[in-house]
């Protein structure tokens, strides 16, 4: 097959995730790089451009200290690195707080730099007005309720939500806040089960689970945590891998192969031309 007839692939966006409202479980993880991009494109509808990368790339203590050129950079890396997936990405911590207009320049530009789909907020009391600015000229909106990473300095911890009334009335409403505002889909992050729950039945966005039980309509997990890359991962996430250990374990044989002199080999060295026979 020739390059001209190669099939297009379509890259899903955000009306199709809206479509999966109460479907088929929309499959969604972080993604930080162009290697790793492509290599869960295949099995996930929605990649989200984190600011995780923070913690997980850049070892920053939580997700404040995430800079809006950072976002874009790792952004450009996961848009050319996958095909098919919807790519969103967060907007970091300062760049959509100081008002509306300053939120549309800086989400717009994420927007253009990249070619990203869509990008995400985590809704705070004020957000949905911002929200509400942005869908209206044309910016793709994922929200993000119950624990909100970008507030651990005004809570001092990460701590789960939804486990008394008062919390559980205030993280449905600002769900529902956050969809009327137009947001395609919402993140639910560390909220307790039935909270979930009720918000997945009473909006008709997707809600995407992260510590927010079975009940929502799609799960995201941050993949170096699925992988298991580090010692230690909060109770939602699952290990599917030990890429610790792998790496761990590979890279002690390196090191004893080099000390031994065991690497490189003869199969693993260049050699000069041999001269020709006269």
């Amino acid at each position: 097959m020739s390059a001209q007839t190669q099939p297009t692939v379509k890259r899903l966006a955000a009306p199709d995730i809206m479509k999966r409202k109460g479907g088929e479980p929309i499959v969604c993880l972080t993604a930080y790089d162009a290697p790793t991009a492509a290599l869960l494109d295949d099995h996930c509808d929605l990649l989200l451009v984190g600011d995780s990368v923070g913690m997980v790339v850049h070892g920053l203590p939580n997700t404040v200290g995430v800079t809006l050129e950072m976002m874009i950079l790792h952004g450009q890396a996961v848009m050319r690195g996958s095909k098919r997936a919807m790519v969103v990405i967060d907007m970091p911590f300062g760049s959509y707080e100081g008002g509306m207009q300053i939120a549309y320049e800086n989400c717009a530009r994420v927007m253009k730099e990249t070619g990203a789909q869509a990008v995400k907020l985590e809704s705070g009391p004020t957000v949905p007005q911002t929200i509400e600015y942005l869908v209206q000229r044309g910016i793709p909106v994922m929200g993000h309720v119950g624990l909100r990473p970008q507030a651990v300095l005004t809570e001092g911890a990460f701590k789960a939500k939804g486990k008394t009334d008062d919390e559980r009335l205030r993280v449905i409403a600002e769900a529902e806040a956050t969809a009327d505002a137009g947001a395609f889909a919402i993140v639910i992050e560390g909220t307790a089960e039935g909270v979930a729950r009720e918000i997945t039945g009473t909006i008709d966005k997707p809600t995407i689970g992260i510590g927010a039980s079975a009940a929502c309509d799609g799960q995201i997990l941050v993949t170096p945590d699925m992988l298991g890359l580090f010692d230690w991962t909060p109770k939602f996430v699952r290990r599917y891998a030990d890429l610790r250990g792998e790496i761990t374990s590979a890279v002690a044989s390196y090191a004893a192969d080099v000390k031994s002199r065991r690497f490189p080999a003869e199969v693993e060295t260049y050699f000069s031309s041999k001269p020709a026979v006269s």
